[in-house]
């Protein structure tokens, strides 16, 4: 399949996300507003007044983007993983396995709706987020490549998980399980040097730890973490992920079988 007719498989898995997303906006866009909404009014506000500042920052202004990567992160994976495992389960996976359409085609065209999705929602936050705090762009090139590149991790990750998924029981687990748990670790409301130097080691080993703090220091400029070492992991999960991804879609596991 040559280069021309893989740009334009990629442009329609690409615009049959972004509609589905935009065909039920009320389940995809509206429920992560209200629920980020109620994050600021809560934890920054009334919860805020009673900490004080953090790092030098009012403590509504250190969370918000925080608040801003869970969403870009939990949206982007979910748009995937629902996204592919429906394509399973309605079998309309088998048309695009018969075309000339290339696995990394399919993977590259979920991964950008799950982006696309991710990068939406997160605008809107932040668009939520000046209502309550001020912001300023320390470092604008740190924080777009940041927020693309956690996103396409876990789109990835979503769509690994949609793979392996024989049920729609299944597509809930790990967000529950693990996602949700791995997100409010990770940096989100408070700063690690907070914590015991144990914990601190600790809450070293999460990944999204690393994709906050990177996310925090260019808006803020504040990091608890060396963002070389935020940019090396971010990159091997997207190579790790891509790679396990396009070796499941060869393989056929969990389409074929």
């Amino acid at each position: 399949m040559n280069i021309a007719l893989n740009l334009v498989a990629v442009r329609t898995i690409i615009r049959k996300e972004m509609n589905r997303v935009l065909r039920i906006w009320i389940q995809t866009i509206v429920p992560p507003a209200i629920t980020m909404t109620l994050y600021f009014i809560i934890f920054g506000n009334l919860i805020g007044r009673r900490i004080g500042s953090m790092e030098g920052f009012d403590y509504m202004q250190y969370i918000a983007p925080g608040l801003i990567m869970m969403s870009v992160i939990t949206n982007s994976y979910g748009n995937v993983v629902s996204s592919f495992f429906g394509a399973k389960f309605t079998r309309h996976i088998e048309e695009m396995l018969v075309s000339p359409m290339s696995n990394a085609t399919i993977i590259i065209g979920h991964v950008a709706g799950g982006v696309l999705r991710g990068l939406l929602v997160g605008t809107l936050v932040t668009i939520i987020a000046l209502f309550f705090t001020h912001l300023e762009l320390a470092h604008p090139l740190i924080m777009i490549s940041v927020v693309l590149l956690s996103s396409i991790v876990f789109s990835l990750a979503g769509f690994i998980n949609a793979v392996f998924a024989k049920k729609f029981d299944d597509i809930s687990i790990v967000p529950t399980f693990v996602l949700t748990p791995l997100t409010y670790l990770g940096g989100v409301f408070y700063s690690i040097s907070m914590l015991p130097e144990f914990w601190q080691n600790v809450s070293k080993v999460n990944p999204i730890l690393y994709m906050v703090n990177a996310f925090r220091f260019g808006i803020l400029g504040v990091s608890d973490i060396s963002i070389v070492r935020a940019y090396t992991i971010l990159i091997g999960f997207v190579v790790l992920l891509f790679s396990a991804s396009f070796l499941l879609m060869k393989k056929g596991v969990g389409i074929r079988e």
